[in-house]
């Protein structure tokens, strides 16, 4: 009996002390939005952090001091004028996500105008479990996706008990423009992946006065048709994959298997931009061990120096 009741007291005291250190939800500070932007709704990769079975000091922090910031890649577009919210990628933090769009964008409802989806890797679809009728329960929320994507949502379950309830409404992308508003367009760039399930796409989206270019997953620059260096000039923001910061960070793990361009690879291509074309690179998409989430390594530092951005949950850029 002693035992149980030290026992009751020590977790008493570990809930006590992890309360001081883990901000409550509804403390964040949701920015209002007024005109079409786009919002960071997440930053890391599929699994999130802390990741199950890690046991390494990067994941023992998140456990100690939750974040409740921390979520899996996603953007939401924003129009107030038309109380519209759009999101991209189906995340399994859509919940928090999508509250955070709605009270960002006032007078807008809870449930989305439109999802667009990129593959079918688990961060980037799962969440869209949450539409169904043991969710949410929602009615024909339009769905874009590619062709693969398409199908494998429709013969597959439980994906395709959401079709078959009209919990969403498959759209088709192809090479068109997807139309939203007579501000607001959306294309679809098919880029090289591990495609297992589905293809695999980065999005350009435009807005009355400025554009963004979102790719949370590639394998390498170089393998795709399109020239990386030519679209961040393009555009006024870049969004890209920064799944790891270096080749070595897995201590040893085939990255063959697991191609994406480091950080250090996307640097070493757009070091050779000037400074105000680089600050529109924001890396997004970090996998749990990527330094780049701890603002005080020197990883973080070199990024930042050298004019380059990370993509903050929450913030906000001006279409």
């Amino acid at each position: 009996m002693k035992f149980f009741y030290f026992l009751s007291f020590c977790l008493f005291l570990c809930g006590c002390k992890q309360a001081e250190n883990t901000a409550p939800a509804d403390s964040i500070e949701i920015p209002a939005v007024d005109q079409a932007a786009i919002m960071i709704l997440g930053n890391l990769q599929d699994a999130g952090a802390p990741q199950l079975g890690c046991e390494k000091s990067c994941c023992a922090q998140k456990i100690a001091n939750p974040d409740p910031l921390d979520a899996v890649v996603s953007l939401g577009l924003i129009d107030p004028k038309s109380q519209a919210n759009y999101l991209f990628e189906a995340t399994p933090d859509i919940s928090k996500q999508l509250a955070w769009l709605q009270k960002a964008n006032a007078g807008s409802p809870a449930t989305p105008a439109g999802i667009f989806l990129t593959h079918a890797h688990m961060g980037h679809y799962a969440g869209l479990l949450n539409l169904g009728k043991e969710a949410a329960s929602t009615k024909s929320v339009p769905l874009y996706t590619m062709p693969r994507m398409q199908d494998f949502l429709k013969t597959n379950a439980p994906w395709s008990a959401l079709v078959e309830n009209n919990n969403v409404e498959l759209k088709a992308l192809d090479s068109a423009a997807v139309v939203l508003t007579s501000e607001l367009r959306v294309s679809a760039l098919q880029v090289p992946h591990r495609d297992e399930y589905s293809e695999t796409v980065g999005y350009f989206i435009e807005g009355p006065n400025k554009s963004a270019l979102f790719i949370p997953d590639i394998d390498k620059w170089h393998l795709w048709e399109q020239s990386i260096v030519e679209w961040v000039k393009q555009v006024d923001y870049a969004f890209l994959d920064a799944t790891f910061y270096s080749g070595d960070e897995l201590g040893g793990r085939d990255m063959s298997q697991i191609p994406h361009p480091s950080v250090q690879e996307s640097m070493a291509l757009f070091d050779t931009l000037d400074q105000a074309t680089r600050a529109k690179v924001y890396f997004i998409h970090f996998n749990h061990t990527n330094p780049l989430l701890q603002k005080e390594s020197e990883a973080f530092k070199t990024v930042i120096n050298k004019g380059y951005n990370i993509a903050d949950p929450l913030a906000v850029f001006p279409l």
